[in-house]
């Protein structure tokens, strides 16, 4: 592979011409098609094109959608972009099995996102404290005209407070910033308001004739906002008298089953190796809708993790209980997202999406979210502690399988009969395929 300058620069037709040539066989011939994903549309193509940088071509993800979800005495019918094709599936068994016993209820406990100015002061930290006191309300005003529009929808800046990192960092300080941003996540919101918060900081502190020598100087490490939000939190439940439970694969009684799923809920909350393929499940289902709507699902993942080591040690996000001969399964997760701004309104599937949900605040988006991921997670459970998870995640895997072979559409009818009562692996899958040919 050989430098390049200019690459910016280049058309998307060049760009692929160019790395056409730095690779060689195979990868040649794959990366001569990528043309072949550009959009018909000229206009929706540019606009996919602007999204990010160096762009060449498209990524497409399947686009499914979760019905029978019944939240809040409202039913949803759920858009949900992911690759794994188990996901959905379990999501609206989920929300099917729920859906006589109730449905889902959510409550958004919480909406505050943070933001921190990082700077070093050289100086005895009670008189920056005695400055920040008096000054405070200088600092908020001094942003007025960026939060102007942002007050007028009920959100703007809740609180501020200088904290006192020295103890970690020589010197080391913060202003942090307490938003809300009402129907947005807020990111460049809360970034214009620390920088120029900073700005003025700088210069109020320069000017303050209580400092001397280095004590006059900020030094601005730097002004961001922060992922982790765990103060904005959303809680999901579904319940249902133990009874009501029905019965289950393996002869399991509704008590049994309740009891049993209890116990694997409780490892995850003790045994950190269960409890990060237990909330990744929590997740399969949370970033399905996160993606379709166009948020940012790296920002929640981060969040959600760190969320779930917040005591010293990473448990699972999700709790159940067995009291008074009720089962109550629980999640409690901190969901940043937004329905105005971002991609939410540029990109014309994640519009859809949010139409498709009755174009819900940021708040109701938060509360299908959630639910979506108790769904996942109550789904994987339960395949977990009756048939396991393999028989149905390898039955849906079975096209996939089939795909990979090159099986023809006849092949592919006669795989999904053969393997109806069948373990399928990929060298069983294969095996089929090649007697079938042999057969041919």
């Amino acid at each position: 592979m050989n430098t390049i300058s200019g690459f910016s620069k280049m058309s998307k037709a060049q760009k692929i011409e160019w790395l056409a040539t730095q690779v060689e066989g195979e990868a040649k011939d794959m990366v001569s098609t990528l043309s072949d994903f550009w959009h018909p549309s000229a206009e929706l193509q540019k606009r996919f094109d602007e999204f990010s940088e160096n762009t060449l071509t498209n990524y497409d993800l399947p686009f499914g959608i979760a019905p029978n979800f019944m939240i809040n005495g409202k039913l949803h019918a759920v858009p949900m972009v992911i690759e794994e094709s188990s996901v959905v599936a379990a999501a609206s068994l989920g929300a099917k099995f729920w859906l006589d016993r109730g449905g889902f209820k959510a409550t958004v406990l919480s909406t505050l996102k943070v933001g921190q100015v990082h700077f070093q002061w050289q100086g005895p930290k009670e008189k920056l404290t005695a400055f920040f006191a008096e000054k405070k309300s200088e600092l908020l005003s001094s942003v007025s005209f960026i939060i102007e529009n942002m007050e007028k929808r009920g959100g703007g800046i809740v609180s501020l407070e200088l904290v006192d990192r020295s103890q970690d960092i020589e010197n080391y300080y913060q202003l942090k910033i307490s938003c809300e941003t009402c129907n947005a996540m807020g990111a460049n919101f809360i970034n214009s308001i620390l920088e120029e918060m900073a700005r003025v900081l700088k210069l109020m502190v320069k000017a303050d004739d209580r400092f001397t020598g280095t004590e006059k100087e900020v030094h601005v490490i730097m002004c961001i906002l922060s992922n982790y939000t765990p103060d904005c939190v959303v809680e999901a439940s579904v319940e249902c008298p133990i009874e009501d439970l029905g019965t289950f694969a393996g002869g399991l009684t509704a008590r049994q089953f309740a009891e049993k799923f209890a116990i694997a809920v409780r490892i995850a909350e003790v045994d950190p190796n269960r409890a990060v393929t237990h909330n990744k499940g929590i997740m399969n289902g949370v970033d399905s809708v996160v993606i379709a709507t166009g948020n940012d699902f790296r920002a929640i993942e981060a969040c959600a993790h760190a969320y779930a080591a917040r005591d010293g040690q990473y448990r699972s996000l999700s709790r159940v209980s067995l009291e008074n001969d009720v089962f109550k399964f629980t999640l409690k997760i901190p969901l940043a997202v937004g329905t105005v701004g971002g991609l939410t309104m540029l990109h014309p599937i994640a519009k859809t999406s949010l139409a498709v949900l009755n174009n819900p605040s940021a708040a109701e988006l938060m509360e299908i979210m959630a639910c979506v991921g108790l769904a996942q997670n109550f789904g994987a459970v339960k395949s977990l502690i009756t048939t396991g998870i393999q028989k149905g995640h390898m039955k849906l895997h079975l096209l996939n399988i089939l795909n990979q072979l090159n099986a023809t559409p006849e092949q592919i009818e006669k795989g999904k009969e053969y393997f109806s009562d069948k373990v399928v692996s990929f060298t069983a899958v294969r095996n089929f395929v090649q007697s079938m040919n042999n057969v041919q």
